[in-house]
């Protein structure tokens, strides 16, 4: 876990801070599938402005996440410019406009804020191609590597009653 202490951060109104800082990245689990950050440590720039009211936090970096394509289940690799903007009150009754990353207001949990980061900015679908054909519904194969079509389908046998009763009634 990758923390900044804000008591180093001495700042007056209208000052900034800025700083490179290595971060630890978590995998983030979607749909029971793991999406591991390459590589696990990043670095960001991580920035402070102080404000009269309170202070704005920033943190960018950019992130490869590699994990399996929700239609195929082939390797997906996404390359993510990430960018979070936090504002921290500095009155302790404005709850609304406090930070959850500040952690008793002398430290920033930077992993926590990346990773909260890193899912806001992920796609709909994860996806190894932007074509993706996925899987065959009937055989299971990859229809990106096998593309294919299959004879026509028997009726499930559930439903031949119902095709009765519509025959009968086309007679």
């Amino acid at each position: 876990m990758t923390t900044f202490n804000l008591r180093n951060a001495k700042l007056r109104t209208g000052e900034q801070l800025r700083e490179t800082i290595d971060v630890d990245l978590e995998p983030l689990y979607l749909g029971g599938q793991e999406y591991a950050p390459e590589p696990a440590v990043v670095p960001a720039e991580f920035t402070i402005t102080k404000a009269t009211t309170g202070s704005v936090f920033e943190l960018s970096f950019r992130v490869s996440l590699h994990g399996p394509c929700v239609r195929c289940l082939a390797d997906a690799e996404l390359q993510l410019p990430i960018k979070g903007r936090e504002y921290h009150a500095a009155k302790p009754g404005d709850e609304e406009l406090r930070s959850p990353y500040v952690i008793g207001d002398e430290t920033v949990d930077l992993s926590a804020w990346a990773r909260d980061t890193i899912a806001l900015a992920l796609p709909d679908k994860i996806l190894c191609r932007p074509d993706c054909a996925g899987l065959c519904p009937e055989c299971g194969k990859d229809l990106n590597e096998e593309p294919h079509v299959h004879d026509a389908v028997a009726p499930d046998s559930r439903w031949a009653a119902l095709e009765a009763l519509r025959a009968a009634d086309d007679a």
